[in-house]
């Protein structure tokens, strides 16, 4: 052993040693074990995922960004809402951020707004199967001759679609007759939601967009012809003077954005409700001052629906000093949480 060699193999080189780099001292903000006991709130669950970390720290964020967003009276809230989150059961969580005030402009699709009129009117969704092994074929098959149609592991007979195009032929498309933005289209959807649902008493609420059109709050579908409520608009356009002008939208959005003394985008799956959200912050004179999205599509495949928020703030829609993140997990999972936790924070 020579003079200048460490004395053991774990002995550090001296911290002054020049040709290593300074550090900063790890006492800062250490990783915290959470603690989880029965009887625990909502709230109480996701500070201890917040003092954790990967996907547990990063909900816990986003409750501290979201609860914000509704707290702050000057906030302007965006929602952008895409997959399945109607037949999976989220649909009164959508219905009562409306009804609170907590929603200024929804961005969805058409299948969402389908599925929610079918539940305004009578239909229900169904608890059923998904199958992973090589009965998945033949038992597709079977429910094709049954006439039910399958959304993973949730059935919807067909005759509620059947229900569907007899309440929009006899109950919102005759009220418009004319050429008219989506957005017009979303509204009166809303009230001939609420009042085929009050009138024949139907156990389950009026919901999304019946509640969107009570408080004049706007629903945006601009693919809405990419679903079963766009098939209909389209063949009943064939025989009458009804259309839809999809530009229309933008004005109304737009406008949302750009009156916004400060503004707030919680996205909830991809596709073109998100990038609707963001892309209305490109005529606006400011940007998104909060975001948060709950997605399980991965950045690296180059995608938008897995695209960072951070990789919006290089186009100009985030803020550069915006409070975002993103959480990585199953949205029928993540939204209740976060907007369960975030209610509790501002005393809801």
């Amino acid at each position: 052993m020579t003079d200048d060699e460490p004395e053991t193999a774990a002995e550090e080189p001296d911290a002054g040693d020049p040709e290593r780099p300074p550090r900063e001292e790890f006492r800062h903000d250490p990783i915290e074990h959470a603690a989880v006991r029965g009887g625990m709130t909502v709230g109480e669950l996701v500070t201890e995922y917040g003092e954790a970390g990967i996907g547990a720290g990063a909900l816990g964020e986003a409750v501290d960004i979201y609860a914000t967003m509704l707290d702050e009276g000057a906030v302007t809230n965006f929602l952008g809402l895409a997959g399945a989150m109607v037949p999976a059961g989220m649909r009164r969580i959508v219905t009562d951020l409306i009804r609170d005030g907590h929603v200024d402009a929804l961005v969805t699709t058409g299948a969402t707004l389908t599925h929610d009129a079918i539940e305004a009117i009578g239909g229900k969704h169904h608890h059923g199967r998904e199958h992973g092994d090589g009965t998945r074929r033949e038992h597709d098959e079977t429910l094709r001759e049954e006439w039910v149609d399958r959304i993973y592991d949730v059935y919807l007979p067909q005759e509620h679609f059947t229900l569907l195009e007899n309440h929009l032929r006899d109950e919102v498309f005759p009220e418009i007759e004319a050429t008219v933005s989506i957005q017009r289209l979303t509204a009166e959807l809303g009230r001939a939601n609420a009042r085929v649902n009050g009138r024949e008493g139907i156990e389950e609420g009026p919901g999304i967009a019946a509640a969107a059109h009570a408080n004049d709050v706007p629903v945006y579908a601009p693919a809405v012809q990419d679903s079963v409520l766009g098939l209909q608009a389209w063949l009943y356009s064939q025989t009458t003077d009804f259309s839809l002008e999809a530009l229309a939208d933008m004005s109304g959005l737009n406008d949302v954005a750009y009156g916004a003394e400060s503004a707030g985008a919680l996205v909830v799956g991809g596709g073109v409700p998100k990038n609707y959200v963001l892309q209305t912050m490109l005529v606006a004179p400011d940007a998104y001052d909060y975001a948060v999205q709950l997605t399980m599509d991965p950045e690296h495949a180059g995608g938008l629906s897995g695209a960072t928020l951070e990789e919006a703030r290089s186009w100009g829609k985030l803020e550069p000093a915006a409070a975002n993140v993103s959480v990585y997990a199953d949205a029928t999972i993540t939204f209740p949480l976060l907007v369960a936790a975030a209610r509790e924070r501002i005393g809801e």
